[in-house]
């Protein structure tokens, strides 16, 4: 299969949004991950899954989260590898036990 240059590029700029796209708010926004969220590339299936089924948020974070749920849903999340190891590889989502 052959994708157009013109779609290669615009894909392209679309993971480049999504590679510097933090989730602002909920259990993976700053307040738990700080200083600026969890990278949206970073964010688990199954929180991408519950956005599906109840709607994603309005505007182009939305837009990129739906984005990112169907890159992850055809079992295709390896097409962020690149971005994660310039960034130091994918970010943890466990909670740090206090000492």
């Amino acid at each position: 299969m052959d994708i157009p240059s013109g779609d290669r590029e615009e894909f392209r700029a679309i993971l480049g949004e999504i590679g510097n796209t933090y989730m602002p708010f909920g259990r993976f926004g700053p307040k738990d991950f700080p200083p600026r969220g969890l990278p949206i590339m970073d964010l688990p299936e199954e929180y991408l899954a519950w956005f599906q089924q109840r709607g994603f948020p309005n505007g182009r974070l939305g837009e990129l989260l739906e984005v990112v749920w169907g890159i992850k849903d055809v079992g295709m999340d390896s097409v962020f590898e690149p971005m994660r190891k310039v960034r130091g590889g994918r970010r943890s989502i466990r909670k740090r036990k206090n000492m």
